[in-house]
């Protein structure tokens, strides 16, 4: 029965192949229906499993680490366009199994979504989890935070294996505590940096202790609830970091973990923990030094990830940002950087956005610094312009262009440096509009 299965599901992936269709997910669906939700358990994978799992930073990490392996010329399977849940690694393991279900390789290293960790790995042997950071989104998907954590934390209850832990982030770092017979829990951590700040600035969901309910203390905020914490009562948050990111100056960009100094492409502190989780990975697997200041050095984001692009003469930064976070983080990045700037903003309501778009009223826009425009678009361009609007920013310099092509160019039509924010479904169609500008105007991606 189980190979009859297989057969299907892999006539499935090579039709759609000949389609010119990745086979990212439908395989999987398919396999899933007719397994009885039990798909992924008709694999035998024998190699170490690595997941990666979080709010923000699951695919940089991903990926970084595959790199790490690859460079260090191991064979590896990875699910690099995403597909994360169960149904989509399900397709992944359909393309590189033979008839009996079994995979070769020497690792597989997988971006998994929060909600799907207990789902995959109560049918996989897992080897290492790292958990990255846990903040509200799509709410009508996945319900509040706690619940994600809730689901995480029970599987955590029983797991032995490596756990690799965001230790400042009070919702990540809680998950070391589920099972007090595991030895292998690991922290990474970072000191301040030049932006760090002794009061939280934007929607926070880190203010009490998990354990005992105290209002847990702070010694900096790096972002969000993201920093130094402690619990002065149960002691929440005493640990020993297995790595230490330090000498953090974005301005270069270049920061120090274990010893060795790193240079990363992008100049962000979120990026910086997402590098300093990809360290704590290369450590715990004896990867060489070479390789891990190789992968740091030169890793950088394109498909609307910090992605640059030049709009005749006008540097444009375009960044994914599906919550409150993700956006504010772009913020920080255009407020941190000097000189005038103006910002679009794309906002969609699809299905896969999630249709509730009341986390816009978590971004943090009062912190507007040298902004001197505003240009709003997508399905929802309405709904974000008022929210700008409601945070204290002048109605008359706010411009509302619900085409996506003409919000473009009315961006492009005035001088100095552009960042743009797009959600989940916005952020594709919205580079394709920047190409289209670069097509007919002139300029560049970088």
């Amino acid at each position: 029965m189980k190979r009859l299965q297989i057969l299907i599901g892999k006539i499935i992936v090579k039709l759609l192949h000949l389609m010119k269709r990745n086979a990212g997910n439908l395989p999987g669906i398919v396999l899933w229906h007719i397994s009885r939700h039990k798909a992924v358990s008709m694999f035998k994978v024998d190699c170490p499993i690595i997941a990666v799992t979080g709010t923000n930073g699951k695919t940089s990490v991903t990926n970084c680490i595959a790199q790490l392996f690859e460079r260090s010329g191991k064979t590896i399977i990875t699910n690099r366009e995403g597909n994360n849940l169960d149904t989509g690694i399900c397709s992944l393991l359909l393309r590189h199994c033979d008839m009996k279900g079994r995979v070769k390789a020497d690792y597989l290293i997988l971006e998994t979504d929060e909600s799907h960790v207990p789902v995959v790995y109560s049918q996989l042997k897992l080897d290492t989890l790292i958990v990255l950071d846990f903040f509200r989104d799509q709410l009508d998907r996945n319900g509040e935070m706690e619940t994600l954590i809730q689901k995480i934390n029970g599987f955590c209850k029983t797991f032995e294996g490596n756990l690799i832990l965001n230790g400042d982030d009070p919702n990540t770092a809680r998950l070391g505590r589920a099972n007090p017979a595991n030895k292998n829990v690991k922290y990474f951590h970072a000191e301040p940096y030049k932006f760090a700040s002794d009061k939280v600035y934007e929607a926070s969901e880190g203010r009490f202790c998990p354990f005992c309910g105290e209002a847990l203390v702070y010694d900096y905020y790096q972002y969000s609830h993201i920093g130094k914490f402690r619990c002065e009562k149960c002691g929440f948050g005493d640990y020993e970091p297995y790595m230490t990111a330090s000498g953090i100056d974005l301005d270069k960009p270049v920061f120090s973990a274990d010893g060795h100094q790193y240079t990363p492409k992008l100049n962000s502190i979120y990026n910086v923990y997402n590098m300093t989780a990809v360290a704590s990975a290369a450590k715990l697997y004896g990867i060489s030094q070479s390789v891990t200041d190789s992968v740091i050095s030169s890793y950088t984001v394109k498909n609307g990830r910090m992605e640059n692009f030049m709009l005749g003469d006008r540097k444009t930064t375009l960044n994914l940002a599906k919550n409150p976070v993700g956006a504010n983080m772009t913020l920080r990045v255009m407020n941190e950087m000097q000189g005038e700037k103006e910002l679009l903003f794309v906002l969609n309501d699809n299905i896969a956005d999630g249709l509730d778009v009341s986390w816009i009223w978590d971004i943090n826009f009062t912190v507007f610094e040298r902004v001197t425009r505003v240009v709003t678009s997508g399905t929802r361009a309405y709904d974000i312009a008022v929210r700008i609007k409601c945070s204290g920013y002048d109605a008359s310099k706010i411009v509302v262009r619900p085409d996506l092509d003409k919000a473009v160019e009315e961006l492009a039509s005035t001088p100095g440096r552009k960042f743009v924010i797009a959600n989940y479904t916005a952020v594709q169609p919205t580079r394709s509009a920047l190409k289209r500008y670069i097509t007919k105007h002139g300029g560049k991606t970088e």
